[in-house]
């Protein structure tokens, strides 16, 4: 009878705090995400800087900088979304609101870099805003728990 009774609260004892990172699946699924798109656009600014003629130069494009200046701008920002997406795996709050900021930031560059490489910026658009979705999604108490 005691072993029953104390079975319970030792497992509910046992069950992760809300501090614990993973204790939901969208701050995983984000830090995932910034990981993978910060690495996606570190390839994206090394590719820049190395060899300018792999992009299309746009004439009269409203955000005249050379494309080793995108590049540096891709390369800067992929490096910090990296490691705040590694950040995140922590739990730290401080990592959330910063993968918020990055993930914005990064979806306006990708934006400002479509006429260089549409396909390419979509899909870091894409992942930058399932970023933002996961950050502000969860994470959220549980009822009955």
């Amino acid at each position: 009878m005691a072993s029953a009774s104390t079975g319970p609260s030792v497992a509910r004892d046992a069950t992760p705090s809300s501090h614990h990172p993973f204790r939901y699946g969208w701050t995983a699924f984000a830090a995932v995400l910034m990981i993978l798109g910060g690495a996606m656009a570190i390839f994206e600014g090394i590719a820049a800087i190395a060899k300018d003629n792999i992009f299309v130069a746009t004439r009269n494009y409203a955000f005249q900088l050379s494309l080793t200046g995108w590049g540096w701008i891709h390369l800067i920002l992929g490096i910090v979304i990296l490691l705040a997406g590694c950040a995140l795996f922590t739990g730290a709050a401080w990592a959330r609101v910063v993968g918020i900021v990055l993930a914005g930031l990064g979806a306006l560059a990708n934006f400002l870099w479509l006429p260089f490489y549409p396909f390419w910026s979509i899909v870091l658009i894409a992942i930058n805003v399932f970023i933002l979705w996961a950050l502000c999604a969860g994470p959220q108490e549980e009822e009955g728990a």
